[in-house]
């Protein structure tokens, strides 16, 4: 999806003159998953409106967690606002309350306190009416809030939320994952969770989870911009949208986005060619933990039709420096000295690895982890299935 620079402002609560307004995504709540899926709505590119049911945003009375991350972003994004060197706004004097950041082009709109009489179905979108003669029309519908509207105008006896599953390696569906779950332990969101079964182009999460309203912001505006329905939601897109932007997808417990190799520690976390330990119903990925050659065999196989012959000339070797360059340069077609070469540049310098660079030496759970998601890319470069069978 695209990125964006965005240029902000002091927010005023947006007054509704034209009778139907239209925007990409409409998100309905009040609580921490609506604010995490709006603005990741906005984040991804597309129109979006948050239509509060209660007082104004106000971030002093968000989860901790949330606060943390918004006022992260916020910050981050109004450095890139200034490297652009536009006009600075001038703050609104009646209203000096910071609500929200918002971009030059109207992205993302807050429409607070505001009851809906109705929820109905609009061509393949939505119709949302605020009184007799107000609407609001959008293509994808995300609702962190009562469904009962929603209930009566799908017809339907009930509708469930989205949520979440126990990290469990026995099945393959946290490959599928879109969030981590970190206020439930070692919880992940699957993507075909979120999804609703022959509900197009709506997404219903629980109010008070923000990791979720991310995943939910960041799929919405999948199909939003690609004028696609949710069912055909890229799994590794949306997945690589939330991950640029610091949400962690496995939960692991040891392993923060400051961490410098936190992304390729997510992404092979992913893949399940390293998996973490359970304990207390935490996941601990243990990063300076030696890794072994019984753990990592099966899962690479799995991923690499090559590497089922690399470890049948290999049986239980040492997972060394020199023994997973020989793995990664056979499997992915690579010249072995000039990857010595290129790694022994990167060590410490790129990778930021606290050891020497040495051949012999056992490699860390991270040190291997790097390496794999460097050169083998299993995150990046396969596929999965809705089950997270790998598709080779």
């Amino acid at each position: 999806m695209k990125r964006l620079f965005f240029v902000f402002a002091f927010i005023i609560p947006l007054v509704i003159h034209a009778q139907t307004l239209k925007t990409d995504v409409l998100v309905i709540g009040s609580g921490n998953a609506a604010y995490a899926a709006s603005f990741q709505s906005f984040k991804s590119g597309v129109k979006t409106i948050l239509l509060t049911q209660k007082e104004q945003l106000d971030l002093n009375k968000t989860a901790a967690a949330s606060k943390a991350f918004y006022q992260g972003f916020l910050k981050r994004e109004t450095e890139n606002a200034k490297s652009l060197e536009s006009p600075k706004p001038k703050p609104d004097k009646k209203n000096q309350t910071k609500v929200i950041a918002v971009d030059s082009t109207q992205l993302l709109n807050v429409i607070n306190n505001t009851p809906y009489t109705e929820i109905k179905r609009s061509g393949s979108g939505w119709e949302i009416k605020l009184s007799k003669d107000k609407s609001i029309k959008a293509k994808i519908l995300v609702l962190a809030d009562n469904p009962e509207k929603l209930i009566a105008a799908l017809k339907i006896n009930a509708l469930n939320p989205a949520s979440s599953s126990l990290l469990n390696y026995n099945e393959n569906t946290y490959r599928t994952t879109v969030a981590s779950v970190a206020s439930a332990g070692a919880n992940f969101l699957s993507l075909y969770s979120l999804l609703i079964p022959n509900q197009e182009n709506l997404l219903y999460i629980p109010a008070d989870q923000f990791e979720i309203g991310s995943a939910a912001g960041a799929t919405a505006a999948y199909a939003a911009f690609f004028d696609t329905k949710t069912s055909l939601s890229n799994l590794k897109r949306i997945q690589g949208e939330l991950l640029s932007y610091k949400h962690a997808l496995m939960p692991f417990e040891d392993v923060k986005p400051a961490d410098s190799n936190w992304l390729a520690i997510q992404k092979v976390g992913i893949s399940g060619i390293i998996k973490a330990e359970i304990k207390q119903n935490k996941a601990y990925f243990n990063p300076e933990k030696e890794v072994s050659y019984a753990e990592i065999k099966e899962p690479i196989k799995e991923y690499y039709y090559k590497a089922q012959l690399w470890f049948d000339d290999h049986q239980n070797i040492p997972i060394n420096l020199e023994n997973t360059i020989s793995l990664v340069c056979y499997v992915g077609n690579k010249s072995v000295e000039a990857t010595k070469a290129e790694l022994q540049k990167k060590w410490n310098k790129n990778y930021r690895f606290k050891s020497s660079y040495n051949l012999k030496k056992i490699l860390t759970r991270r040190e291997f982890s790097v390496i794999i998601n460097e050169y083998l890319k299993p995150f990046d470069d396969v596929n999965v299935d809705k089950t997270g069978r790998v598709i080779r």
